[in-house]
């Protein structure tokens, strides 16, 4: 038996921004679900059933038909209304049996609502869920959508305006098939874009070094199709030209010191750093000529822009690389549904940056400062040798790691260095000893201000900074913004590192027998391993290092690309740039 359709309207809360608030109520039909009293407030949509308790739910044939749905979504997790016209309501989720007596089906006008679901099996993974809502007159589902529609409207974090790359050849060359399967999420959400699909390597690298300030700002931010190495190209494009900061000290810099020999513990350094007087320890040397900003072309245009650009431009990345660390950090899971989906929704999330500058490229080399930056790893020995084996075998897709790694790691190749690195207190480590998770809401990424040097510091400080050093021969060096998350290493290669705390992670892996160093890498491919209890490994948390390098040369991988030096620096930035994303749940 059909019911009376009703609607009424209340006067609502004003929001700041707009209008008075329309409370609305309406009696719906629910697809999947039956007869609803749906009712709209400033915070989203409610609804419970109309169906007595003896009816509420059927049963066709002696299958129960219980229905099952949420009874509210909020608007914050609404990416998109529309009306559909006029179409088939059914009381049941039964598809199976649609001649069933029981199974209602109606015919009236719809409206559908955009929104998702985390999965029961992957609370970190969002699932795509439509509520479609039917109603016997066109107008009322009309006054709904346009309802909802401004409701969306006051979600004043979302984006309106995105520029796009997609790379066609990330992971198994799936970049395009990828952004094909997330553009009707855009679509819905009203989301303009710009999409750029690259057709060479640095392709995006030069559209983005080139773009200037003026054009940027008609985008709310920038997305990457694509793996953790287009990123870093994109990453770079847009900092190298707009990023106006001091080099960190060179290697040479750091003075009276004596050098520490082979597995001998690390010797503390006075951080004595050539230069002014009024530098902090991180500031460019008087080595550096002159040097001591890291400006790119059209510096003029772009320098002075950043800190504006950094308040509200964002960077988004959908998944179709062969790791994918970065999302897997900042989102909980390598999914393009769910990066798309925090995207369009406006999430955010600061994430340290790493700043390396390299100072020589071979020992025979003329000085001559060359900046990139890094948002997850730069490792020099096993993770260099690693990607260039695997460079030669790009035809082989994501599998070439795994053969690239078991070449080199037979091979068991171990190189001569030395690193200086900034010896953080107990304090500056907010952990106090203790393993604490980066997660969504993180305390510690949220403690301190964000767009600084973590190691500057305060003045009454500097004085107090010193460095350690490190030297012997070392089958890895790595050092980690992040946790580097991915398929390989449930945990990362830092399971504590957070994406926003100021600090890297230095882990020095010295030469070490060929059984020892399987141990230490099975740890890693573990979830809850221990990768660093091995008297072998040093696992050293600090805001910045140095780095030479003596006899035959490995090459460093930054985010996937390689980078050769002798002699570098690096130092972290503290939440340099923002994401579209919501930090990892679990």
């Amino acid at each position: 038996m059909e019911r009376e359709q009703s609607c009424s309207a209340l006067g609502g809360q004003s929001h700041p921004n707009h209008h008075q608030t329309l409370i609305l109520k309406s009696i719906f039909f629910l697809d999947g679900y039956g007869e609803v009293l749906l009712t709209s407030n400033s915070d989203g949509l409610f609804w419970e059933s109309v169906d007595s308790p003896e009816t509420d739910g059927s049963d066709c044939l002696g299958i129960k038909l219980a229905p099952e749905a949420p009874a509210e979504v909020n608007f914050s997790d609404v990416y998109g209304v529309e009306f559909d016209n006029f179409g088939v309501i059914r009381k049941s989720k039964l598809a199976v049996a649609p001649s069933c007596i029981l199974c209602d089906e109606y015919e009236m006008y719809r409206f559908k609502v955009y929104s998702f679901q985390r999965s029961k099996s992957q609370p970190a993974q969002w699932v795509l869920t439509t509520f479609t809502f039917g109603h016997k007159d066109q107008q009322t589902c009309q006054m709904w959508v346009n309802q909802i529609d401004a409701s969306l409207v006051l979600q004043d974090e979302r984006p309106k305006n995105l520029l796009v790359f997609v790379n066609p050849r990330s992971g198994k060359g799936i970049g395009s098939r990828t952004w094909e399967a997330v553009v009707p999420i855009f679509l819905r959400a009203k989301i303009n874009t710009k999409v750029i699909v690259t057709e060479r390597a640095n392709h995006a690298f030069d559209v983005m070094a080139s773009t200037s300030n003026k054009d940027l700002k008609m985008y709310d931010g920038i997305v990457a199709v694509g793996g953790d190495g287009f990123f870093n190209e994109i990453l770079n494009g847009f900092l190298l030209s707009r990023h106006l900061a001091h080099y960190p000290p060179t290697p040479s810099d750091i003075i009276d010191c004596r050098q520490a020999e082979g597995n001998y513990p690390n010797e503390a350094i006075n951080a004595i750093v050539n230069g002014s007087e009024d530098q902090a320890p991180l500031l460019s040397s008087s080595k550096s000529g002159g040097l001591g900003l890291s400006t790119s072309r059209n510096s003029t245009d772009h320098d002075s822009e950043f800190p504006a650009f950094h308040t509200w431009f964002r960077f988004g990345i959908i998944p179709a690389g062969s790791t994918d660390a970065i999302v897997m950090c900042s989102t909980g899971c390598r999914d393009p549904i769910t990066s798309t989906l925090q995207i369009v929704l406006g999430k955010r999330v600061h994430l340290d940056i790493a700043q390396v500058v390299r100072w020589k490229k071979t020992p025979t080399s003329k000085f001559d400062p060359c900046v990139r930056y890094a948002a997850s790893f730069a490792g020099y020995g096993f993770y260099g040798d690693v990607i260039t084996e695997s460079e030669k075998l790009r035809w082989m897709g994501p599998r070439r790691y795994d053969y690239a790694g078991t070449r080199v790691f037979l091979r068991h190749s171990s190189y001569e260095a030395e690193i200086a690195y900034v010896d953080t207190k107990s304090e500056d480590t907010n952990a106090k000893g203790k393993r604490v998770l980066c997660r969504s809401n993180c305390s510690i990424c949220n403690t301190r201000p964000h767009l600084q040097h973590s190691h500057t510091g305060s003045s009454s400080r500097q004085d107090e900074t010193r460095w350690l050093k490190s030297k012997g021969r070392f089958l890895s060096i790595g050092a980690a913004v992040i946790s580097c998350r991915n398929e390989k290493a449930p945990d990362g290669l830092v399971a504590d590192a957070h994406l926003s705390d100021g600090f890297l992670h230095l882990i020095l892996i010295r030469d070490c027998h060929h059984a020892l160093y399987l141990w230490h890498l099975t740890q890693l491919a573990r979830k809850g391993g221990n990768p660093m209890d091995f008297k072998f490994v040093e696992h050293h948390k600090t805001t910045a290092f140095t780095f030479t390098s003596f006899g035959d040369q490995s090459v460093w991988n930054l985010d996937g690309e390689l980078f050769e030096a002798h002699q570098l620096s690096a130092q972290v930035f503290r939440g340099l740039i923002t994401l579209f994303a919501s930090g990892p749940e679990v």
